[in-house]
């Protein structure tokens, strides 16, 4: 029989480590080989293993929870020989990037699994939207990966003082995250990069023209993924990338480069949103009443640090939009959850109409 260090060897520039071995070794006295998914397409699936890249079907690992499906980045248990090969099982996850979808339902859509670093590029060929990275940030915080904010395109800023504003900017919309300005096409600042991703596994994420394939080509040293110029009318991309695809690194560790994601919702994200709006969570625990919603109420250090001007109000606003997006997807599956809503939506009518009534007979 087969023993865990022969595949340890073989797949280490995957990721295997004698965790995912430990975690194995059932599957291994049934006579199974380990491997990691390195792209999933209609029920099929790639698998890198100690013999090379097998094909596998999905059937016996695919049920109707969507949490479930097998992903890129899983590493799963496969049969040793057959036609076809099967995947039999996919080992418990480290961590999985997961958002909600854009159906009516909002149901999980797994992303990638067993990241360490959640890499954001953003062009700089548009105009910042930093609402979107705050997004973005919230689904990387709370898939338990590291975030790195890659600011690409860099060359098309020849100011380094406009440069530097608009680092500034990011860097303060994304506390405790790395912020790194690249220019995959000519080779500028991806030294730091390649150093940040060279362990371990990154997914590449953002919208369509943010340069995530450029990028991609130039950490892995080749033409791996197709690259298209973005429209010169707004400065969107063409899909390049349509499948989610891993890629061994040549300075060590694996990256899955991703589609550009035009929808980014959140889906049960409220300690991601939390760790992205840090300064407001400690803000809050200086306000008068627990539960503040830092709205109207009386003692709230939140709305005392906007209006002192230490606390943007672009943030806040923010803050309040992702945490009622994230509370209504939580609620479709909440009934308790969607019925305190409902008494807290008409307690506040109440207090507004009261407050209505008193001001009109003059009370007020």
């Amino acid at each position: 029989m087969t023993s865990t260090s022969a595949p340890s060897t073989t797949l280490a520039s995957y990721g295997w480590d004698q965790g995912w071995a430990d975690a194995f070794a059932p599957h291994l006295a049934d006579g199974l080989l380990p491997g990691r998914v390195v792209r999933v397409d209609r029920g099929q699936c790639d698998v890198v293993t100690a013999d090379g890249t097998v094909r596998a079907d999905t059937a016996f690992v695919t049920p109707h929870d969507p949490m479930r499906v097998v992903c890129t980045g899983d590493w799963v248990a496969v049969d040793p020989g057959g036609n076809p090969r099967y995947v039999r099982a996919y080992l418990p996850r480290r961590t999985a990037f997961v958002r909600s979808t854009s159906s009516k339902r909002s149901e999980a859509q797994i992303l990638a699994a067993n990241v360490d670093h959640a890499v954001v590029a953003v062009s700089l060929a548009v105009e910042l939207d930093l609402g979107r990275v705050e997004r973005f940030l919230a689904l990387a915080w709370e898939s338990g990966a590291q975030p790195v904010v890659v600011l690409t395109k860099a060359d098309l800023v020849p100011d380094p003082v406009t440069l530097a504003h608009l680092v500034q900017d990011v860097e303060t919309s994304a506390p405790g995250v790395p912020v790194l300005t690249v220019s995959a096409l000519h080779g500028e600042g991806l030294d730091e990069l390649v150093e940040l991703v060279g362990s371990g596994t990154s997914v590449l994420l953002g919208q369509s023209g943010a340069g995530k394939s450029t990028l991609a080509n130039a950490l892995v040293g080749a033409d791996v993924m197709d690259v298209r110029a973005a429209r010169d009318i707004d400065g969107k991309g063409r899909h390049t990338t349509t499948t989610r695809n891993l890629l061994a690194l040549p300075s060590g560790g694996v990256l899955i480069d991703t589609p550009g994601l035009r929808g980014v919702g959140l889906f049960d994200a409220e300690d991601g949103v939390g760790q992205v709006f840090s300064e407001i969570e400690e803000l809050a625990e200086r306000c008068r009443f627990h539960d503040c919603a830092h709205e109207t109420e009386p003692g709230c250090a939140v709305r005392s640090a906007v209006d002192s001007g230490e606390l943007p109000t672009r943030r806040l606003e923010s803050y309040h939009k992702l945490m009622r997006e994230n509370q209504w997807i939580v609620a479709k599956s909440d009934a308790r959850l969607r019925a305190d809503i409902r008494d807290d939506w008409r307690r506040k009518q109440a207090a507004g109409r009261a407050a209505g009534e008193a001001k009109r007979s003059g009370r007020l």
